[in-house]
């Protein structure tokens, strides 16, 4: 597939400290009542890539199916953290409004279920713009959106009378339906990133990969660079398109464990931080209740629990990134589960989590 290059810049990386303790050995209960220790869930969870901080220092680190500390990994949906922490930036910067109607940034957006809607509602994926999140539906609007972006061709016995979009922009363009009022409920939608991204493209005048590297990707200090998948038009897939490495990772949820602090300057703004950690939440939807029973939606975050503060970044597959201020604490994990969801997996790594965390002593 085509790509555009997150550059890191030319400034060595600084490297992260290490107090490498054994964690593999630690044995947890899992959703179904079995007793397992950290190693064989790894192994049996199919994962690739699996890092543990604590206090800033790397406690655990290692790599799986072929994947070295240099190897980029698809992130899939962790794509839309990442996406809207530079949202963040801009609104910090005073370049965004998250009270801002969309069409002030998009006029054309006035033609589409998204004109009464606000950045915020965006964020947060509450607007009411209708569109199928039904990823083995190969005709669903997120199946239109996998053809747009390039990651599938159509398929051969497609019915013929579909419209095809021939691009993410051409697709968002199209979506002119709305099945509730925007702000009063939460639905779970990709598309709602991908025009986050291009409101942030038509503001500031840059693609997105070039913002995303001078606006996080080289303030922070990445040691290796990312890319997105591009569609035909060049545009990077903001919602499932990023690539990077595991340590990278780390080093972007521990800027959310340090207030937006990395390498002795402030790059998230804190009041972002904030939001992200307790602000206005609320909606969430009954399906999600299941896995986050006090679960919420945030800035394109998962919030684990209302009551306290952790929080997760989460892509199909087993792409995880969970920051848990409690904690101290940063867990990035790589999978390629056989499926896109598994509910059991999800839960089972959270379970494992709060086991390492325990025999931290945190």
């Amino acid at each position: 597939m085509p790509t555009s290059t997150v550059w890191r810049g030319t400034n060595p990386a600084p490297a992260l400290p290490r107090n490498e303790q054994d964690i593999e050995q630690v044995q947890f209960t899992r959703s179904n009542q079995a007793s397992q220790s950290i190693a064989d869930f790894l192994d049996d969870s199919y994962t690739d890539g699996f890092l543990v901080m604590a206090d800033g220092h790397i406690v655990h680190e290692s790599y799986y199916n072929g994947m070295k500390p240099h190897t980029t990994h698809l992130m899939q949906s962790v794509s839309k953290s990442i996406t809207s922490t530079v949202t963040g930036i801009m609104i910090g910067r005073g370049q965004l409004d998250p009270q801002a109607l969309v069409k002030t940034y998009i006029p054309e957006l006035a033609d589409t279920g998204w004109a009464e809607a606000t950045l915020q509602h965006v964020l947060d994926m509450t607007t009411g713009v209708q569109y199928s999140e039904e990823y083995t539906k190969l005709d669903s609007d997120v199946g239109k959106t996998d053809v747009a972006s390039g990651w599938r061709p159509i398929a051969p016995d497609a019915d013929p009378d579909i419209d095809w979009p021939a691009s993410v922009w051409d697709q968002i363009l199209t979506l002119k339906s709305c099945d509730a009022e925007h702000g009063e409920r939460f639905l779970y939608r990709s598309i709602e990133t991908d025009l986050l991204a291009h409101i942030m493209m038509r503001v500031s005048g840059l693609p997105l990969h070039e913002l995303i590297s001078n606006e996080l990707w080289q303030p922070m200090g990445a040691e290796e660079d990312g890319y997105f998948t591009v569609d035909a038009r060049g545009y990077g897939l903001a919602s499932g398109g990023f690539n990077g490495c595991l340590r990278d990772f780390g080093r972007f949820g521990q800027l959310y464990l340090d207030n937006g602090m990395g390498n002795g300057k402030q790059i998230i703004p804190p009041e972002w931080i904030t939001d992200v950690r307790r602000g206005a939440h609320g909606l969430f939807s009954e399906d999600r209740r299941k896995i986050l029973p006090k679960g919420c939606y945030r800035n394109q975050f998962w919030i684990e629990d209302q009551d306290k503060e952790s929080f997760m970044c989460l892509g199909v597959f087993g792409q995880l990134i969970y920051i848990a201020p409690a904690y101290n604490m940063v867990v990035v994990k790589l999978s390629t589960w056989p499926e896109f969801l598994d509910d059991n997996f999800k839960a089972d790594t959270q379970l494992a989590i709060h086991a390492i965390a325990a025999a931290l002593g945190k």
